[in-house]
């Protein structure tokens, strides 16, 4: 699809939204929700809560190693599950599992992951969080095709592969929770809807050193469902081939109606009566979530980690929102609770059916109980007068789509290009929910409006979740590698409708 017809569209479809009002702060058809975006409801009746196990995605085995790197191959193809009981759903997977298989590395050794493309369309795959040369990165036009395709737009691609391609990760950075997730232009957000993504875990020997207690993770998507369990999404294009976006009533974003986590509806996770590290992503296109448990544990939510790794000292909440592509590191403990007692995860943002997350079940067993440290790290931290220079981004929606400074994405526009080894200050104003995510760069949030930074925002972060009417301001420290990178409003349909731009880092 050319540029010009491109934004040809994206024109005419986001006319025709704000002649119908879409976009306010409060979602359309959402009573209560605090996320920009439309309520897709389900055409099948939907599962009662609480009657399916949690799973919990496999660990990828490496299909080899060597002194330095460890290689592994997923397989990006159709697959049918059953996510509603009783039906069966077809995805678009990796290795055939939603969420994808989690690959756990470990700072110092390369991961080198060969993605084999048999999809009837081109993807690309991006390691969220990761410190990644731009060759491995996912920039959005750097496809990867299966084998017989023919180009749709082949004026509008940069580093193409057909079959196969392979992503290498230094991965020269601190223990975190990062994801993988498909980054194709303009096509984000059905990607991601139908099942592309899943877990990359990074450990080190500070971590290693607390003594974490075992872990869950616990990937949360919503998603709607046809009533034959196939999956819904308003794709103007279902084939996902030629043209982007999604019909009117969802240009502000797509919310679904059915809590998935890991791919399960309103699961229970039955937990000894112990700690427990809980590794939480908000997976979701557009959703925003405010977590809370009930009834709560002694100590609350004790937040040990963010999007960058581990906090300096531990932050104790009775609540904590994430938005989408956000991630929470947090330590509950379970040894308080009477064994048969059930602990729900609310979403307080939403009523109804979307106000329940999943639900932790007491059992007996007692396990080994765990003492948060006071401290743990060192996080250095970045300051206004550090910085080089200072830009103003403004992130609204406009007359060619959800624009960054007026401008819809164009791979050859470039916002920025800060020299690695730099701190710089980004000024970021919106004007509804936009989720903020930069590849490559960690940022800390110096401060929001005349205040200084909320409760969630401590740490590195590489998504910040920016509110309606907000400015906000990060130093972000540019190092790891030259090339050419983007950052993006993470509400993936905002993403595919152009809210995005460059940054270019020179040595």
């Amino acid at each position: 699809m050319s540029t010009v017809s491109r934004r040809a569209f994206l024109g005419a479809g986001i006319a025709a939204g704000i002649g119908l009002g879409v976009g306010v702060p409060l979602s359309l058809g959402v009573s209560g929700s605090s996320s920009t975006g439309n309520l897709l409801r389900s055409r099948l009746p939907l599962p009662p809560a609480f009657r399916v196990s949690l799973p919990i995605p496999q660990v990828l085995a490496p299909v080899r190693r060597d002194a330095g790197t460890d290689y592994y191959e997923i397989t990006q193809a159709p697959a049918t599950a059953t996510v509603i009981p009783g039906t069966r759903t077809e995805l678009w997977a990796y290795n055939g599992t939603f969420p994808g298989p989690t690959i756990v590395s470990r700072r110092g050794r390369t991961t080198a992951v060969t993605h084999t493309n048999r999809l009837p369309v081109p993807t690309v795959t991006h390691l969220h969080g990761g410190r990644t040369p731009p060759d491995s990165d996912g920039y959005p036009i750097d496809f990867l095709y299966p084998d017989g395709y023919r180009p749709m737009h082949a004026h509008m691609t940069g580093d193409v592969q057909v079959g196969s391609r392979t992503y290498t990760y230094p991965l020269d950075q601190r223990a975190a929770t990062l994801w993988y997730h498909d980054h194709r232009m303009d096509f984000t957000g059905p990607s991601v809807w139908r099942g592309m993504a899943g877990f990359h875990l990074v450990r080190d020997d500070e971590e290693d050193a607390l003594g974490l207690p075992r872990e869950l993770p616990l990937m949360i998507t919503d998603r709607s469902f046809d009533d034959d369990g196939s999956l819904l999404y308003p794709s103007v294009d279902p084939t996902l081939q030629v043209t982007p976006g999604v019909t009117e009533a969802y240009l502000p974003g797509v919310l679904g109606d059915v809590m998935l986590v890991n791919g399960a509806p309103w699961p229970v996770a039955h937990v000894d009566k112990g700690a427990y590290r809980l590794r939480i992503l908000n997976a979701c296109n557009a959703r925003r979530l405010d977590l809370r448990l009930d009834p709560q544990p002694a100590d609350g939510l004790v937040q040990i980690g963010t999007d960058g790794g581990l906090l300096a000292a531990p932050l104790r909440h009775e609540n904590v929102e994430l938005a989408p592509a956000q991630r929470l590191d947090a330590i509950v403990d379970f040894s308080g609770y009477a064994p048969g007692t059930n602990v729900t995860l609310y979403n307080d943002f939403d009523g109804g059916r979307m106000h329940e997350v999943m639900r932790f079940r007491v059992g007996e067993r007692r396990a080994a109980s765990f003492t948060v440290p006071d401290r743990l790290t060192t996080i250095a931290p970045l300051t206004e007068s550090q910085a080089v220079t200072t830009r103003n981004l403004h992130f609204a929606r406009g007359g060619v789509g959800w624009l960054i400074n007026g401008q819809p994405f164009n791979p050859n526009t470039i916002a920025a290009r800060p020299k690695l080894g730099t701190v710089e200050v980004w000024r970021l104003v919106t004007d509804f929910h936009h989720p903020v995510h930069l590849h490559l760069a960690p940022f800390q949030v110096l401060s929001r409006g005349l205040s200084g930074p909320r409760p969630f925002d401590a740490g590195w972060k590489d998504t910040i979740d920016l509110r309606p009417a907000e400015e906000a301001a990060i130093a972000i420290r540019f190092d790891g590698y030259a090339g050419k990178y983007v950052f993006h409003c993470h509400n993936l349909e905002h993403e595919d409708m152009a809210m995005m731009g460059n940054f270019v880092t020179t040595a």
